[in-house]
């Protein structure tokens, strides 16, 4: 199912090249990021000993977890969801819309798991009371989708001039100290809110975040340790801003991974 799926999703997406083939770069950046975030799932599927059931399922979501983000960037010229559309929602719905799970999977249950974990995948906390397959597929999406982000950010900081750029990071002020209000919340496992999030700085913090309490899986703790995520934020946090908050959040995230 997965590699039907595959087709079906690069065939859409294709819809989105240029008359010469190639994708606009920012698409091409969220077509590779998709097949990390399904990698990414492979290893937590793996390492957490996923039946078979359930390892297809979560594939799927991590699969077409963002299917909206073409169309979005499409339409909005930008990944910020508080500027355009909450992706996951506009990928909820296109998956839907489309009837690719229709087509390929006949038990409710499993489509309906798959559905809702590309609807759940960016919110603070999934909803409570769901059912078994519902709940793995979206933390498996969840935490997949983090571990991928952490190689974009890093991609970006080390491959691109991402300060004549900064589209993939909101465009947001580059030498400015962390937001007191997001290292707070932060540091209170409380979310933050979107128009808090003022500088760089506060952008990569919500990442060190993610560290200290939201990778719901040992697999992707041990896996955020193993390709150190966290010093690399340490360090580039480091130049953008000499704020104190800086080792004191990354510190705690450290005991977290451990």
């Amino acid at each position: 199912m997965l590699e039907e799926l595959t087709k079906l999703y690069d065939g859409y997406v294709d819809g989105y090249r240029e008359p010469d083939g190639t994708l606009p770069k920012l698409m091409r950046l969220k077509r590779i990021h998709t097949g990390f975030v399904v990698k990414n799932a492979e290893l937590i599927a793996d390492g957490e000993k996923f039946d078979a059931e359930t390892r297809e399922a979560a594939l799927v979501a991590a699969l077409l977890h963002d299917t909206g983000r073409y169309e979005q960037l499409k339409l909005y010229n930008t990944f910020r969801d508080s500027d355009s559309v909450d992706h996951a929602v506009f990928s909820h719905d296109i998956v839907k819309e489309k009837g690719w799970l229709d087509a390929l999977v006949s038990d409710t249950r499993k489509r309906d798991a798959i559905l809702n974990a590309v609807l759940y995948h960016n919110r603070r906390d999934i909803p409570e009371g769901l059912d078994k397959l519902t709940e793995v597929c979206s933390h498996t999406v969840r935490d997949a989708d983090k571990l991928d982000i952490f190689r974009v950010l890093e991609d970006q900081v080390e491959h691109t001039d991402w300060k004549s750029d900064s589209r993939a990071f909101w465009n947001l002020a580059i030498s400015a100290p962390p937001n007191p209000v997001v290292v707070d919340c932060i540091e209170k496992r409380m979310p933050v809110a979107y128009q808090d999030i003022t500088s760089l700085a506060d952008f990569v913090l919500i990442q060190v975040g993610w560290m200290l309490s939201g990778l719901h899986y040992q697999t992707s703790r041990r896996i955020c340790r193993e390709r150190d995520h966290l010093e690399f934020r340490r360090n580039f946090l480091h130049q953008l801003t000499d704020d104190p908050s800086i080792d004191k959040l990354c510190d705690l995230a450290c005991s977290a991974l451990s």
